[in-house]
């Protein structure tokens, strides 16, 4: 396999997991009153449970398929291990994005405090992850770039000052 699709395996995992997330956990409105009578922190998207339990469904085949390739990839050595530490804090991003956005658009009766929690913690979860993900990315980038040249990339040190 190439880098190429080392690649779109990485792309395809972290861009399904959160559809999958959000489509399979289905609206999470209180029961017994309907949508109409229900306060919202954010209105849901206009799609149906049905629809977004298929859309759900349909987005594991490229998550699953890219974790295949993935995992077998790093087995075989055609994937720097390392990488996992950029992949796995991505998929759990997109996981809190997609439960995130469900919870975000429960119906309730009141306040959603569900809502408010997760903008909370939630937010700076999120931007720990991905902050992770990218100075990892960035990490392993000039580090391989240095040991392949013995130098500097773009003026930065890649072994330290």
């Amino acid at each position: 396999m190439t880098n190429r699709g080392m690649v779109a395996a990485g792309a395809a995992l972290v861009s399904a997991v959160p559809v999958a997330a959000w489509g399979l956990m289905g609206q999470q409105n209180h029961d017994g009153l309907p949508a109409g009578e229900l306060d919202y922190a954010f209105q849901p998207w206009d799609i149906g449970d049905g629809v977004a339990a298929v859309a759900g469904g349909l987005a594991l085949v490229p998550a699953a398929a890219g974790a295949a390739v993935l995992v077998r990839g790093s087995l075989r050595g055609v994937m720097d291990r390392s990488w996992w530490g950029v992949l796995g804090p991505l998929v759990v991003l997109g996981l809190l994005a997609g439960v995130g956005w469900r919870i975000l658009t429960a119906g309730g009766v009141g306040a959603n405090i569900g809502a408010g929690l997760l903008i909370v913690s939630g937010t700076p979860v999120a931007a720990g992850l991905l902050l992770w993900s990218l100075a990892w990315a960035f990490w392993l980038v000039t580090q391989r770039h240095g040991r392949e040249t013995g130098g500097d990339v773009g003026g930065l040190a890649s072994r330290g000052v």
